[in-house]
């Protein structure tokens, strides 16, 4: 059985699972599961209970796939999401995007928890990212093209949506929620970057650097989903500061700044 049969299985299984047909998908980076709470009238599925899906296993990563609606829309939200650090292909981590657009799912909004490498940045903002960088040498469209997905060869020059990018600043202005914006530089982890990769990362152009979003951003740009990303800066990378890096202080840094990143995905939402 072939990943686009898998996909569609999964997509069977979420489908029977509520009458809402979502256009929309929010997926919840590390810290921010929080945003569970404005979820409403949910249908709540486990990864475990959707076939083919792999197990979000990193903390703070809940693995619970929400059915309902935010901002007067129906959505789906995903609690959790998988990285190519937990053992995963590109491939499967990116899984989750094929199912999508299984599904009739047109927007993508994904969140993660970064570290800041421009000094112009302070750890709590709030990154909108309009393009990223990808050291790992890997992508899930790699092997046999399925055509129904998308393109061999695809343009990745709007992987993050302008138009949506538009919507976020706008809702960020009636917010008042301050939004930054740059470019986020994807490493493989789950060691955290050396100070010598942090320079170079800046040297290259990188505002901010964390380990996930980029296998789904690209296997969205093959499938035609316009996406946008919002990183929550928690941390200053490697080098720029005197202290470790802790996992636990980036989870509890992204949780601290919930509230407004919640209030900012709503409006964004609402103006879909």
């Amino acid at each position: 059985m072939g990943h686009a049969e898998h996909a569609r299985r999964a997509a069977e299984t979420i489908r029977d699972a509520s009458p809402l047909r979502p256009q929309t998908a929010v997926v919840l980076g590390s810290g921010l599961g929080g945003f569970v709470s404005a979820v409403r009238d949910a249908v709540e599925l486990p990864y475990a209970d959707i076939p083919h899906f792999p197990c979000a296993t990193a903390p703070s990563h809940a693995g619970r796939l929400l059915i309902g609606t935010l901002a007067g829309r129906p959505a789906y939200v995903f609690s959790g999401r998988f990285h190519y650090y937990e053992g995963l292909s590109f491939k499967r981590a990116a899984f989750y995007v094929r199912v999508l657009h299984a599904l009739g799912v047109r927007d993508l909004l994904l969140t993660n928890a970064a570290g800041l490498i421009n000094l112009d940045f302070a750890p709590g903002d709030l990154m909108l990212v309009r393009d990223h960088i990808n050291f790992s040498g890997q992508s899930p469209c790699r092997g046999r093209n399925l055509d129904t997905l998308g393109e061999r060869f695809f343009d990745m020059s709007d992987a993050y949506s302008g138009e949506l990018r538009a919507l976020a600043h706008a809702a960020a202005e009636e917010t008042g929620v301050p939004l930054r914006e740059g470019v986020y530089a994807y490493m493989t982890g789950p060691q955290y970057e050396t100070p010598a990769e942090i320079r170079a990362l800046g040297i290259l152009g990188a505002d901010a650097v964390g380990m996930s979003t980029v296998p789904e951003v690209i296997e969205a740009a093959h499938c035609g989903l316009r996406t946008l990303c919002i990183s929550c800066l928690t941390n200053y990378g490697a080098g720029l500061s005197p202290d470790p890096l802790r996992g636990d202080e980036v989870n509890e840094n992204a949780a601290a700044r919930a509230g407004d990143l919640s209030a900012l995905l709503l409006a964004i939402l609402a103006r879909l």
